[in-house]
């Protein structure tokens, strides 16, 4: 199963992206500033994301969670 991280945004303008989908935390800082997050990636790395946690900032909300997927069928019959 894979992971995903999504940051929804809380201070930005009306007109921009507030929502944002990541494969790992690491990944958070090569769109996003520490300072739009609110927090550093060795913060959120220690802060118990893992098991689908949710960490709050006063610029942030940032979720794991699993990502679900259709089984592959063998045959290719839908």
């Amino acid at each position: 199963m894979a992971k995903v991280i999504h940051v929804h945004l809380l201070c930005r303008s009306r007109y921009e992206r507030k929502d944002y989908y990541f494969a790992s935390i690491s990944a958070i800082y090569t769109v996003l500033k520490p300072e739009e997050v609110g927090a550093t990636k060795n913060y959120l790395l220690h802060a118990g994301l893992s098991g689908n946690g949710t960490v709050c900032t006063k610029k942030a909300i940032i979720k794991q969670s699993t990502l679900i997927r259709c089984s592959r069928r063998q045959d290719g019959a839908d």
